[in-house]
């Protein structure tokens, strides 16, 4: 079988290098695109605030408290889809085996498509001089023979790098790396393994299928191929969403039946507006509460077709949510996705009867 040429285009810092580039003030400093207040969190850190172990998902009071000169500037998710839609032009120009993960990194199958270039590293390489030349921004990307190390590859020489992992290289390369560097190997599986003493890809690599399926059920498989540096999985385009959600975290904690119902009003009218700009139809609402403590809880209702307006969706949310009051202690955030789609042509003509 021929090998398979995959590159994992993986763009720096994406959401601050954007804002670093549009407000040339911003560069060279500790930059946090998100919310500065006591409810605000991180979405993206550039890299200088990253030196002070700033990261995406961090909330705002520990990102300042770690980077006391750390700049917050408000997410602009229009521009940000804008240039991502810059960089798949780019991706297009090389290859149609394009399979995107976010709006800021792909996977591409050069394998049959590496016209007068003839490698895959030369055509990342040129895929990147593109970006940097019509964007003003760096992408690193990682070259290999599957999806698995090629994203690897991609982290290696971050930013602005290039990095190729071989054949000959991949086991070696993989047996030396600790689990939980691996993607598809979550915080919770990481702990999991090293509770079993496996600390990194050779211990992986020393457990056969049976024991890795008792522990660890239908993913035992994956985990024993990555482990030899074994990933069979082709790049996917089109790739078919699964879910859709918004969700909103609150200044202060809300402690009422009426705040929590206007808070998801709101949160019901972002969330229709975007299913209904992607043709969306979905049959599964699910309800997201954080509280006050960070416990956190989610409640799901599959319906027998699919939601038909932004009135269902929050009736469904509301008796989601009715269940949990009062809420002791006081929410700090709520959310509701969309999931279970169908296509349009298996949608019926009536329409559907909620029934609680």
């Amino acid at each position: 079988m021929e090998q398979r040429r995959i590159v994992h285009i993986d763009m720096d810092a994406f959401y601050a290098s954007v804002e670093q580039r549009d407000d040339p003030s911003l560069r060279g400093r500790p930059l946090a695109v998100g919310r500065g207040e006591a409810r605000g969190v991180v979405a993206a850190a550039s890299y200088e605030a990253r030196r002070f172990g700033v990261r995406s998902a961090m909330p705002s009071v520990t990102a300042k408290r770690l980077c006391p000169e750390l700049v917050f500037v408000p997410a602009r998710f229009d521009v940000y889809r804008s240039v991502s839609a810059q960089i798949h032009d780019i991706f297009s120009r090389y290859t149609p085996l394009i399979q995107p993960l976010s709006l800021d990194e792909a996977y591409l199958d050069l394998t049959d498509h590496l016209g007068a270039y003839g490698s895959a590293t030369l055509v990342a390489d040129r895929i990147r001089a593109d970006i940097h030349a019509e964007t003003g921004l760096t992408a690193s990307a990682g070259v290999s023979y599957n999806r698995f190390l090629a994203k690897l590859a991609s982290d290696y020489r971050k930013p602005d790098g290039l990095f190729v992992i071989t054949p000959a290289m991949g086991p070696d390369f993989v047996s030396a790396l600790p689990v939980d560097a691996f993607h598809g190997i979550g915080p919770a599986t990481a702990r999991k393994m090293r509770a079993l003493g496996i600390e990194t890809g050779a211990d992986l690599r020393e457990r056969d299928v049976e024991t890795l399926t008792r522990h660890f059920g239908k993913a035992a498989a994956f985990y024993h191929g990555i482990s030899r540096g074994i990933d069979h999985r082709p790049v996917v385009v089109n790739r078919e969403r699964k879910s859709l959600g918004t969700e909103q975290t609150y200044l202060r904690d809300l402690t009422s039946e009426s705040d929590a119902y206007n808070a998801l009003a709101q949160i019901a009218a972002k969330l229709w507006t975007g299913a209904e700009r992607r043709r969306l139809q979905a049959r599964t609402v699910t309800l997201k509460v954080k509280y006050a403590d960070f416990h956190q809880i989610t409640r799901a209702r599959t319906l027998s077709t699919p939601v038909p307006s932004e009135t269902d969706l929050l009736i469904t949310g509301q008796s989601l949510i009715a269940p949990l009051f009062p809420f002791i202690p006081g929410v700090r955030l709520l959310g509701l996705t969309l999931s279970g789609f169908q296509p349009p042509d298996t949608l019926p003509d009536d329409q559907m009867e909620l029934l609680f």
